[in-house]
């Protein structure tokens, strides 16, 4: 599902029109973004839980010369699945 699909999904599920879906969509999404930008987390009660995880620094390898190279430090969003999430799609 793409995020046309969703949206359409969205108006059709909540009665709403589709530009109303969309920017209820959008607000989500921005309010996700905030939080994490942040370093806060989203939690969704049996959906799942938005955060943030932190990448130490590593050693890479440049493939072309072989050559070891340093990896910065990132922070990177991670999405774990709530237990009705994990229910849902386990069970069909």
């Amino acid at each position: 599902m793409n995020k046309a699909e969703l949206v359409e999904h969205i108006a059709q599920t909540a009665n709403l029109s589709t530009a109303q879906a969309k920017a209820a969509l959008e607000a989500f999404e921005s309010g996700v973004t905030k939080a994490l930008a942040e370093g806060g987390t989203v939690e969704l009660k049996g959906f799942g839980t938005f955060k943030i995880t932190d990448r130490a620094e590593r050693n890479g390898c440049n493939p072309k010369t072989g050559e070891t190279v340093l990896i910065p430090a990132t922070k990177a969003p991670t999405f774990k699945a709530g237990s009705k999430l994990k229910e849902a799609v386990n069970n069909g």
